[in-house]
């Protein structure tokens, strides 16, 4: 058999320089020569795995491949040694277990492979990130679905809701006892899957004849498990009690709300229970969940529109609006900006419904409603906290919009939100709250409408050459069209989408002189429009296409988030 160096020379994977050097370096380490060209960058992973295909007559396996491995299959090598030797088994012929690698030549391994399953051992290459990765989401599933499994054999057709009055669901590392009721289990379970893969929703959807639970990823629903129908009334019955509802009251729509404990932060959900005809239907919106990013520079920004950002956030006084609908990334900008005004030297306060996020140094009030603290009765006691910069959750009514209004024409800084579909709609959306335009004109300083796209996988992704009809869906200058175009492999790693994260596109609508003008003028939303474009505004569907040319995401993410111009 030839050796390694040999084979990658052969294929000018590498040249001789390298080869070299890295023997020299080989004699002080106790790595393999593929592993000290690789660290030294002068070999590609890639490379190094088809030079051990030609070594050793082993094929390479796809990371989809590696995801498709057989739950029992996989279960036949304990999850301790497959993490130390970084092996997976994948299937089971007759007589023969087929294994992914790193290093096809590590034959102790094979032999205690072989010694563990009495099966002889067929071997499939596979980069070493790729399969760690692997390993450690399918043994984690793997745990999870004997965990369900557990859980849903213990149910009884008669069994009735927990009776259990805790107030504070706790999360940690430690797993629910065996001796726990079984629906204690499944929603445990459930959200702790939710919580690991930052999802922001949890839909429970029962139907004939099972339950259905999915969670919302980067904006889009996965399914991730189907316990049987009759452990919905168990599963229900536990939320409510966590959420202090109503457990006999199975007619009604009912909301609450309750909090979840990790060993790394707290977490707010709100629950909604509907009842359908097949029995209730819950959503869990976990605040506080996702992974917040709290900086300027990472919200998807172009260089020039993040100038402007910044420049109408630092003014002394004013009104920054910006609208979209729920689930917009409204709030996460929102708290960017105040992080990047925040100093000891200011006053910053916040009236929220609810607080999605904790910011340190800055105070934050929560509305409840039911005991009468909503938007208008806490900003009136608000301005008598010496603040200097506010943010309102979101003007919902004309009380609202008239505080927030007053209190930006009297020297202070007000940041908040509105449900309107883009920048210049939702000056008309302020009017229409009975702003006089005279008032709004003077205070408004900025208005940005944002919403989130999904991003390609960098991890796997292709070029591909569009058709003219995708093209002349978004009016894609012809200028533009012979760029290079980019969508994602759907994959095991992003849950078989091609999409991996979410960024912001940006419609940022500066309230100048003329722009002011107009407003006293009471002018209407499409002549606000025009002259917002004239003056160098990027709508929400040029801002998208901007995303699709630069490659970070696709052509049915931006037909999908924005409307034609």
């Amino acid at each position: 058999m030839k050796r390694i160096g040999e084979i990658l020379l052969e294929n000018n994977f590498i040249s001789l320089n390298a080869l070299n050097e890295a023997i020299l370096n080989q004699k002080e380490s106790e790595k393999k020569l593929g592993e000290i060209l690789v660290e030294m960058k002068y070999l590609t992973e890639e490379n190094l795995l088809k030079g051990y295909a030609i070594q050793t007559g082993s094929k390479p396996i796809s990371e989809n491949d590696l995801y498709q491995a057989s739950r029992e299959v996989t279960k036949l090598i304990p999850e301790d040694f497959a993490k130390e030797k970084n092996v997976l088994a994948i299937s089971k012929s007759e007589g023969a277990i087929l294994v992914a690698m790193y290093d096809p030549e590590d034959m102790p391994t094979i032999d205690a492979i072989r010694k563990l399953t009495n099966l002889e051992v067929d071997v499939a290459v596979a980069s070493k990130r790729l399969l760690t990765e692997a390993i450690d989401k399918i043994y984690g599933k793997i745990k999870q679905f004997g965990e369900v499994e557990s859980a849903i054999s213990n149910i009884d057709d008669s069994s009735g809701a927990v009776q259990d009055n805790q107030e504070k669901l706790v999360l940690g590392s430690e797993k629910v006892s065996s001796e726990d009721a079984p629906f204690v289990k499944i929603v445990n379970l459930i959200l702790e899957e939710a919580i690991k893969e930052d999802s922001s929703d949890i839909h429970i959807e029962p139907s004939k004849n099972e339950v259905s639970v999915r969670i919302r990823i980067d904006g889009v629903l996965v399914k991730i498990m189907s316990p049987p129908i009759n452990s919905l009334n168990g599963i229900v019955s536990r939320l409510k009690i966590l959420s202090k509802l109503d457990i006999a009251e199975k007619r009604l729509p009912q909301d609450g709300r309750m909090k979840i404990e990790t060993s790394e932060r707290e977490i707010d959900v709100r629950v909604s229970i509907l009842p359908t005809v097949h029995g209730e239907k819950v959503v869990l919106r976990l605040l506080g969940s996702g992974k917040l990013s709290l900086n300027l520079s990472n919200l998807g920004f172009s260089d020039k529109k993040l100038s402007v950002f910044k420049k109408w956030i630092k003014q002394p006084y004013g009104m920054i609006i910006i609208s979209g609908p729920t689930g917009s990334g409204k709030s996460t900008t929102l708290y960017a900006a105040l992080k990047e005004i925040h100093s000891e030297g200011i006053n910053i306060t916040t009236v929220e419904d609810p607080v999605e996020y904790q910011l340190q140094g800055i105070n934050q009030v929560q509305m409840h409603d039911e005991i009468g603290l909503n938007f208008s009765g806490a900003l009136r006691s608000i301005l008598r906290q010496d603040p200097d910069v506010l943010l309102i959750g979101e003007i919902r009514d004309e009380e609202t919009a008239d505080i927030a209004v007053k209190f930006s024409l009297t020297g202070h800084l007000v940041f908040s939100t509105v449900h309107a579909n883009d920048a210049p709609s939702t000056i008309a959306r302020l009017l229409d709250l009975g702003i006089p335009p005279f008032l709004l004109g003077s205070c408004l300083n900025l208005v940005m409408a944002q919403r989130l796209v999904r991003t390609i996988d960098e991890n796997s992704k292709e070029s591909y050459k569009p058709s003219n009809e995708e093209l002349d869906l978004l009016s894609i200058p012809s200028a533009s069209r012979s760029s290079d175009f980019y969508r994602g492999i759907p994959n095991q790693s992003n849950h078989n989408t091609g999409y991996k994260g979410r960024t912001a596109i940006h419609e940022i609508l500066e309230v100048n002189t003329n722009m002011k003008q107009l407003i006293f003028e009471d002018a209407n939303q499409n002549q606000i429009k025009e002259a917002a474009k004239k003056s160098g505004m990027t709508t929400l569907r040029e801002a998208g296409i901007e995303k699709i040319l630069s490659g970070k995401t696709d052509i049915n993410e931006v037909l999908r988030a924005t409307v034609e111009d």
